[in-house]
């Protein structure tokens, strides 16, 4: 288990250490949860507040009530200890699922290599088999994602 980026500190906010992050993580509501600890620069720290205001979270962190406290944490990115995730048990993150083996319905084997973003709401699969594919992670062709088997199951369309 390791550290996951969930974002990267952009800006303060007010006169009061509120902090201003630009985050795409999937998880946010028990990543910034009240009380969990975050990593920016090795160093560990507590959330006090969270509130979401525009496109970006807002943290405050414990013993921080000052601007002039938090200023040294700009431009710096925000991790999370992977086990403090608490993640369920369909809830799987993307650096997990590279190198998770790909099983086809025609019997082929292969490798995630990488997962982008088309969109903000659709992630694409980069598929190694003996061909390079991609496939849409929210795609009914993705029929299975086994976390313990490190495996995922998809159903290959006609022409692929």
């Amino acid at each position: 288990m390791g550290k996951v980026c969930i974002g990267k500190i952009v800006s303060t906010h007010g006169i009061h250490g509120e902090i201003r992050i630009l985050s795409d993580f999937p998880y946010k509501e028990k990543a910034f949860a009240v009380g969990n600890k975050i990593i920016i620069d090795d160093s560990i720290y507590e959330i006090e507040t969270y509130r979401v205001h525009k496109q970006f979270d807002m943290i405050t962190l414990s013993g921080f009530t000052d601007i002039n406290q938090v200023l040294p944490f700009m431009k710096k990115d925000v991790f999370i200890l992977e086990e403090d995730l608490d993640l369920g048990e369909n809830e799987i993150l993307d650096e997990e699922l590279i190198s998770f083996k790909v099983l086809t319905n025609k019997g082929e084997e292969g490798i995630i290599k990488e997962i982008f973003k088309a969109s903000e709401a659709n992630k694409i699969l980069r598929i190694q088999l003996d061909r390079e594919i991609l496939i849409p992670m929210n795609s009914p062709m993705v029929e299975k994602i086994d976390k313990e088997k490190k495996e995922i199951t998809i159903h290959l369309i006609e022409g692929m």
